[in-house]
């Protein structure tokens, strides 16, 4: 019952703030029992996915709008992550610049495609080991200011945190990949083996989609834990 719903939120495009069926609607539509669609979404409300509102119905809520794969069970950005493994961060960034959100950027922010968006590429190191190579792509919006201004090398969700933007959760897919071979090239980063390709949309605690990334962790160095329900 838990996955039809989440199927359901995801075929009909429900976003942040959108209402369910009621539960009199579910129970039609899936031919479950009445306890059976309550006890669903009583779940699928302890994971956050959606809310209640009393008197109103059931709604999506700002994580539940994204279609969540395999969730990382704690939000960390590279840096937390690095250094909360006993690391020494330093970052190498290697070109900052305003562009056009693609498409595929766009979907990932909600927002439309074309939408101003800061392009940054880094490379993060830890011990001065390459750990991480790391392509964000930020809402131009969430930081105002010229791009020259700000120093581009620390952690970018305190950065936005300052603009009062608070990224606390996270919808990530991820995958095997190698780099690929331009900035393999470009960077001198070849030889170093398998990566691991951590795809992420990033929430911020108003639900504002602020940062699309597309992380690679050195696969032999780095590892996640997930939670898996059924």
């Amino acid at each position: 019952m838990r996955e039809a719903i989440l199927a359901m939120i995801k075929e009909q495009g429900l976003q942040a703030g959108d209402r369910l069926d009621t539960e009199a609607q579910l129970t039609q539509r899936t031919g479950a029992s009445r306890s059976t669609v309550r006890d669903a979404l009583k779940s699928l409300e302890q994971d956050g996915t959606i809310g209640v509102v009393h008197g109103h119905g059931w709604f999506v809520s700002a994580i539940g709008s994204l279609h969540v794969e395999r969730p990382v069970t704690r939000y960390e950005s590279v840096t937390e992550m690095l250094e909360s493994r006993g690391y020494s961060v330093t970052s190498a960034v290697l070109d900052v610049q305003e562009s056009a959100a693609s498409a595929k950027e766009a979907a990932a922010l909600a927002v439309d495609e074309g939408t101003p968006v800061i392009r940054l590429t880094r490379i993060r190191y830890g011990n001065d080991e390459p750990m991480a190579m790391s392509l964000n792509v930020v809402l131009r919006s969430a930081l105002p200011g010229p791009l020259n201004h700000r120093d581009w090398s620390g952690s970018l969700s305190r950065a936005l945190e300052a603009h009062g933007h608070h990224i606390v959760s996270s919808a990530a897919r991820i995958t095997a990949a190698e780099l690929p071979r331009d900035v393999e090239d470009r960077y001198s980063l070849g030889g170093l083996g398998p990566w691991m390709l951590v795809e992420e949309t990033c929430l911020s605690r108003s639900g504002l989609r602020t940062i699309y990334a597309e992380e690679y962790f050195r696969g032999g160095e780095i590892a996640f834990s997930v939670l898996r329900r059924r």
